[in-house]
């Protein structure tokens, strides 16, 4: 009895909590360019920052707006905002590990 207790709390918890990329993207995605790839160099190896530096600067890939608000120093209201009007966009002014597995999936095309 305590296992099927168990089992259908485990269910319940897994059907009604959202999956990571849907709370992080709930509010749509955010251009975000990145000028300096230098703001990644705590984030990505030697290799993959030498990759980065071969494309044509700046880089700019799609990012769930937290994480836009979070390198771009801007709020999430000023970029929901801006996606009301059209496409939001800002520029990177530091770095993070979610930016950087962003950048490296989409410019790198490398899988965790």
């Amino acid at each position: 009895m305590r296992k099927m207790i168990f089992a259908a709390a485990i269910a319940a918890a897994t059907v009604s909590a959202p999956a990571i990329g849907q709370v992080g993207n709930s509010q749509g995605l955010v251009n975000v360019t990145v000028q300096d790839v230098t703001l990644l160099n705590n984030f990505l190896n030697d290799t993959q920052i030498a990759a980065l530096n071969n494309l044509s600067v700046p880089v700019t890939v799609q990012a769930p707006i937290s994480v836009a608000a979070n390198v771009c120093d801007l709020s999430v209201a000023a970029l929901a905002e801006q996606r009301k009007n059209g496409d939001a966009t800002c520029t990177a002014k530091s770095g993070s590990k979610a930016l950087a597995d962003i950048v490296n999936r989409q410019k790198l095309k490398q899988k965790k």
